[in-house]
């Protein structure tokens, strides 16, 4: 089986007056289809630009990103746009609903960039709706269910393409203890269950042991690729 993610000696350096500034150096990584990585390191460490990358919201100074067997350093902006769209869901830390939007409309706008009618639309945002458990919301404005369910609706609009990878930046960083923990259990069920491969950023250490796998990053290097429980987190 090829990996949905092949990096091969990637940097990134950012322009300065000073000079260019390093913030990736010479990464090598692989992510097979079904995996669930988290990925951490300090403020500073590269992991935040390293998934701006893994999301095609950002380019490598130079080195390979092979996604779903293709180089996007080969694709123009259609391209990129299309395979992002095609292949990757996005959760945020900050939930990034419409507030004068329903959640059936916030879960179905992914589909509106993909020309997909609106009776398709609205099935599928209301599958997915059922899939997280908000089915009965589907009506409701954003500010009228709780942070947990927001997050839920997010995830449930990162699923609506379908995607085969799901990118997860600091997903649980608003929210309670009890409420993450229900959050990546659903991360959880969704990599057992439908076998969508997870990349997920956090912070804490109590959120990677949700993954199966982690890497750790410092100074834009990879300083560790392992099993969760063998870390020193």
């Amino acid at each position: 089986m090829d990996p949905i993610i092949r990096i091969e000696g990637l940097h990134k350096e950012y322009e300065t007056d000073a000079g260019p500034v390093p913030v990736l150096k010479g990464i090598d990584l692989t992510i097979d289809p079904g995996e669930f990585v988290a990925i951490m390191g300090p403020s500073g460490s590269g992991k935040s630009t390293f998934m701006n990358i893994l999301g095609c919201l950002d380019v490598p100074t130079r080195g390979k990103y092979i996604l779903n067997g293709r180089d996007v350093g080969t694709l123009n902006s259609d391209q990129l746009a299309h395979l992002r769209n095609e292949v990757i869901g996005f959760v945020f830390q900050g939930f990034n609903l419409l507030p004068r939007a329903n959640l059936e409309d916030n879960v179905s706008l992914p589909l509106v960039y993909g020309d997909v009618q609106k009776s398709e639309r609205i099935a599928r945002a209301n599958d997915m709706l059922e899939k997280v458990g908000l089915a009965k919301y589907a009506k409701s404005l954003p500010n009228q269910i709780s942070g947990g369910q927001q997050q839920r609706v997010a995830i449930a609009r990162a699923l609506v393409n379908r995607p085969k990878l799901i990118l997860a930046d600091e997903p649980t960083g608003n929210l309670d203890t009890r409420t993450s923990g229900e959050i990546m259990s659903l991360f959880r069920q969704l990599n057992e269950s439908d076998g969508i491969t997870v990349v997920l950023v956090t912070h804490e250490p109590d959120i990677a042991t949700y993954a199966k796998r982690l890497v750790k990053f410092l100074d834009g290097s990879l300083i560790y690729d392992g099993e969760v429980s063998e870390a020193r987190t």
